[in-house]
Parts: C-alpha cells; sequence; structure tokens
C-alpha cells in the first residue's frame, strides 16, 4: 500500500508511468554471448563496492612510518605509510584481505569482460550504423579500465608495482621533444617523487570511476534508444527484436547473472591468492623482483618493450630512445585502428546502411582474418610479458625463450591470419553451422573461392483474428519455421495490421479465426448479484471508516 501511494505520487509529479511501462516492455535477445556487457557492467558494481570499503583504510602518502602489525617479518622496518596501510589490509583489519583481493580479481574480469564484449561486437558488426557512437564509447571505457587498473595496481608501493611505475616514467620520457614535460607534469617531478601516489589515489578513486559511471549511463541509454541487436534467424529483421521483455524474464535472469558474479569474485578473493605486497617488499629504487610480471591486461605492453631490439634514431635532431616504438607507437596505434574502425569498414565496404541484424564472423572472412591476426600478435606479447617466468618454469635459457618469442610474434599470426581466412570461407561454402560441421568438400569450395546462396528468410503470411472480447491478435507463420504470435492485444484491426507490418512488411494478410492455444480469456461482466454485494461491501466500509473518524475526533476532545 505505501509503495503503490509513493508511486502514485511520484507520477502525478513526474509522469513517469509512460517511461517505466515501455521500459519493462522492452526486449532483449536470448543468447549468452549479450550477457558480456552485462558481467563487465556487475564487475564495476564488485569494484565499487570492494573500493569504497579500501578506500576507508588505505592511506595515500610516500611519508616513512615504521611498521608494527601482525606480519613479522616486517615489524619494525621503515616503510611508506601506503606500503604500510597496505599490508595492515592485508593482516590487521578485518575481512581486508578479502575485499583488497576481491577487488583485484573484480579488475581482472572487469577488463577481460569488456575485451569479450568488443570482441564479440567486432566479429558480428554490430559496430556499423547506427551503433558508432557507442563503439566510440566502449573502446573509451576500455581505455579507462586499462588505466584505472594500472594506477590501483601501482598505489601499494611495492616492489613489483614500483618497477612497472619506473617502466612507465621511461615509456613517457621516450617521447621526443614533450617526454620529459609530459613525465615531470604526471609524475610531480623525478621519480620516484613523493606526490606520486597521492595524484595515482585522485584518479584512481575519483576521476577515472566518474568518468567511467558517465560513460556506462550513456552507453546504455544509446541502447535502451536504438533498440538491442539480434543475431540472423527465422523472424529476425532490422525492424525488430526477438527475444524477452525486460520485466519479469530478462529481469530475474540479470539478477540471477549479478549474483553469479558477485560470487565468482568473492571467490577467488577469498581462495586464490593474488598480489601479495608483503612477499615482494616495500620499493626501493635501487632493486627490482624478479621473476616480474605484471596484469595480464598490460602485460601486452611490457612483452613487446622485452621483444622489441634496442633500436633508436633521431629524427630533426630528437633522438628517439627505444622504449619509444614498443612503448608508445604500437599501443598508440592500436587504439588509433580501434577508434576508427566503424569507419575503416565503412570505406572498406561501401556500406552506409543501418543494420539491427548481425553478421556471423564467417559472413566476413577478411575481418574474422585481420581480427585473428591481430589477437594472435597480441596473445604473443602477453606471453612475453613474462618470458622470464616461462624460462623459469620450463628450464630453458631466457635468451631462448627470448628469441622463439620474437619468431613467433613475426610468424605466427599471418598463419592464423591465412587458416581463419580460408575456414571462414569453408563455412561460407558449404553454409554449415560452424566448423565443426564442415566437410572436404565445404573446405575445398572455400580455397576455391565457392559460395553458397545465402537462405532466403521466408515471406510466410500474417494471419489476423479477433478474440471474443472484440480485440484484434496478428501471428506470423511460414513453412518450417515456428510461427511467432503477438503477445498485445489491439483495440482495433487496422493498429494490429501496422504493428504486423513493422516486423514483417512483405507478407501477405489473412483474416481468420483464433489458433488453437492463443484465445485470450473472455472479460466477463459482473451480474446483478455481484454488484449488490460489492455495493454493500463498499457501503459497509464507508460506515466503518466514519465510525473510526468519530472514535478519533471524540479522543482529542
Amino acid at each position: 500500500m505505501i509503495t503503490r501511494r509513493l508511486y502514485r505520487s511520484v507520477d502525478s509529479r513526474l509522469g513517469t508511468s509512460g517511461v517505466l511501462r515501455r521500459a519493462l516492455a522492452k526486449v532483449f535477445p536470448d543468447r549468452w554471448s549479450f550477457m558480456l556487457g552485462e558481467i563487465a557492467l556487475y564487475s564495476f558494481v564488485s569494484l565499487l563496492l570492494t573500493g569504497v570499503y579500501l578506500t576507508m583504510f588505505f592511506e595515500p602518502s610516500t611519508a616513512d612510518t615504521v611498521y608494527d602489525g601482525a606480519y613479522e617479518p616486517l615489524r619494525g622496518a621503515r616503510v611508506s605509510a601506503a606500503y604500510a596501510s597496505t599490508v595492515a589490509l592485508s593482516y590487521d583489519i578485518r575481512a581486508g584481505l578479502l575485499i583488497r583481493q576481491a577487488h583485484h580479481w573484480a579488475a581482472l574480469v572487469f577488463v577481460g569482460a569488456i575485451v569479450m564484449h568488443m570482441l564479440r561486437i567486432f566479429f558480428t558488426g554490430a559496430y556499423r550504423r547506427p551503433r558508432e557512437v557507442n563503439w566510440l564509447i566502449g573502446v573509451t571505457l576500455l581505455t579507462l579500465a586499462l588505466l584505472n587498473g594500472f594506477t590501483g595496481y601501482s598505489m601499494p608501493d611495492d616492489l613489483l608495482s614500483g618497477t612497472g611505475l619506473r617502466i612507465i616514467h621511461s615509456v613517457i620520457l621516450s617521447i621526443p621533444v614533450v617526454g620529459a614535460w609530459l613525465a615531470f607534469l604526471l609524475f610531480g617531478g623525478e621519480f620516484p617523487s613523493e606526490v606520486t601516489v597521492p595524484r595515482l589515489f585522485v584518479s584512481h578513486v575519483l576521476l577515472v570511476p566518474a568518468a567511467l559511471v558517465a560513460l556506462i549511463s550513456a552507453h546504455l541509454a544509446i541502447l535502451v534508444r536504438q533498440k538491442h541487436t539480434h543475431h540472423a534467424g527465422r523472424g529476425n529483421r532490422d525492424r525488430n527484436v526477438v527475444g524477452s521483455r525486460f520485466w519479469p524474464a530478462y529481469t530475474l535472469r540479470s539478477l540471477g547473472l549479478l549474483a553469479g558474479v558477485l560470487a565468482v569474485v568473492f571467490g577467488l578473493g577469498g581462495l586464490v591468492q593474488i598480489n601479495p605486497v608483503w612477499i615482494y617488499g616495500p620499493f626501493a629504487p635501487a632493486q627490482v623482483t624478479s621473476p616480474a610480471q605484471p596484469d595480464w591486461y598490460v602485460a601486452w605492453g611490457d612483452g613487446a618493450l622485452r621483444l622489441f631490439p634496442p633500436f633508436e634514431f633521431t629524427v630533426f635532431g630528437h633522438l628517439v630512445p627505444a622504449p619509444f616504438l614498443p612503448g608508445v607507437v604500437v599501443g598508440g596505434l592500436t587504439f588509433t585502428v580501434l577508434y576508427a574502425w566503424p569507419w575503416i569498414d565503412r570505406w572498406r565496404t561501401g556500406d552506409r546502411r543501418a543494420h539491427h541484424v548481425l553478421q556471423r564472423p564467417s559472413d566476413r572472412p577478411g575481418r574474422l582474418a585481420f581480427g585473428a591476426a591481430v589477437l594472435t600478435f597480441f596473445g604473443v606479447l602477453l606471453l612475453a610479458g613474462g618470458y622470464d617466468v616461462i624460462a623459469r618454469f620450463s628450464g630453458w635459457s631466457v635468451t631462448s625463450v627470448l628469441s622463439a618469442l620474437r619468431i613467433l610474434v613475426l610468424a605466427l599470426p599471418p598463419v592464423v591470419a591465412a587458416v581463419a581466412y580460408l575456414l571462414a570461407r569453408a563455412v561460407r561454402a558449404g553454409r554449415t553451422a560452424g566448423v565443426t560441421d564442415l566437410t572436404a568438400a565445404d573446405v575445398r569450395g572455400g580455397i576455391a573461392g565457392e559460395t553458397a546462396e545465402p537462405p532466403r528468410e521466408p515471406v510466410g503470411v500474417i494471419r489476423l483474428w479477433r478474440q471474443p472480447d472484440q480485440t484484434w491478435c496478428w501471428q506470423w507463420s511460414a513453412p518450417d519455421a515456428e510461427p511467432l504470435t503477438s503477445n498485445e492485444r489491439y483495440l482495433d484491426r487496422s493498429e494490429a495490421l501496422r504493428r504486423a507490418r513493422i516486423s514483417y512488411p512483405d507478407a501477405p494478410v489473412e483474416q481468420t479465426e483464433p489458433p488453437v492455444g492463443w484465445v485470450w480469456p473472455v472479460r466477463h461482466r459482473p451480474g446483478p448479484g455481484s454488484r449488490v454485494a460489492a455495493a454493500v461491501v463498499v457501503a459497509a466500509l464507508a460506515v466503518l471508516r466514519r465510525r473510526g473518524r468519530r472514535g478519533r475526533g471524540s479522543g482529542r476532545r
């Protein structure tokens, strides 16, 4: 009762009922790959929840302090306040280690879900018009997620994260002309600086999260405004969306996914150790850990620095140091291509139409081959970011592992691209469901360049009928296809036909009797006895209410 009154009060002032009704009726496709974006969203929720807790105990300062906590090997040592508070979170604060490790795992899942979500968008062509703006927002979200992950990873001021900061400082210094100025601006002076950790803290807990919240809100608003894409299939067209309504089916499914993400994040935080800073020790400029590797989402940058030969050159009298090409150009070129990709694809194909039905990856063999080559390239760089770890556990020498990875980073991407291209052409030639269904004839046809005729969507027929309560419904049916029946009733025939034409503009129309099993219940009007009983109940309630008012009035006197 209280909730209903509150809703009516808000609706009478803001008129939210129409907006809410349309939002609850929005349809989302029933496919697991569309949940990758929600995994990223719920990982971000986990980051916010755990980050608020950690902020209460972390001290963003490099001031010297004497550690006197529960960790015996470090007791009495002079360390920075940031490092001491991180170790205290792990050993002295109740649930501190659980929350800290869950926060770290949530960051890994967050970036991984964004990458998987963008790969789904890339290989299915979901970046095409009219969704270029959402693609740009997604690339920016990925950039900010990488930045925030690195700043959070670097704040504890331990030896491993300090080494990573020193590498980033060197990469920024390698930028010709402006590198020294940028390094001084970002780090507050020569490295290490007393203001570096406080600046990382402000960026990590305030600036970047605010930008992430704003971009995620814009991303969701555009998604709702434009409607969701869906995969090709019978009845799936650019003018409709086939799936489940937001309420209740999709809402319950999404809440279940939220609970699953939280369970996984906190399960990993409680059972799997990550970033044990008490083992690494406090940061010291003259020391470095070995073997050492960063988190996976920035390991490719470290791998590029390790694989690239020490090549330096001069441009207009300015020295370009060795870290510039692998540390700045590789990452800068990658994100430039990502931002420009919708327009590169439009220029390549000449397709300027709006699309709401997704492509199969095999429909565009060239795009699939390019994406597979880029993923292979960055996969080898990611492995190179831990080549010292590989050498330690494999028993090979560091030089042998480095030489093998240098060969693989150049030779493996073209091979993977060629295989992906031929398999995509074979799938397209045979029109099979996937690679596992390919036959030898399909492979030969793909190599020869043969293509099968794409299956034509059956035109089908639209059937209209009048319900016993004088409302209208429609159903689309075609041979060898499941019939699709409207889940709404319309007051007149023209409105029902107009709604059916939105999804199936070319199908012929026929008027028929209601199909078996789809007759809506008839609304019966109450009889005379029911009306009399209702009048008696209303009169009794009125009398009781009046007596209650009189009783309260006499009590006041």
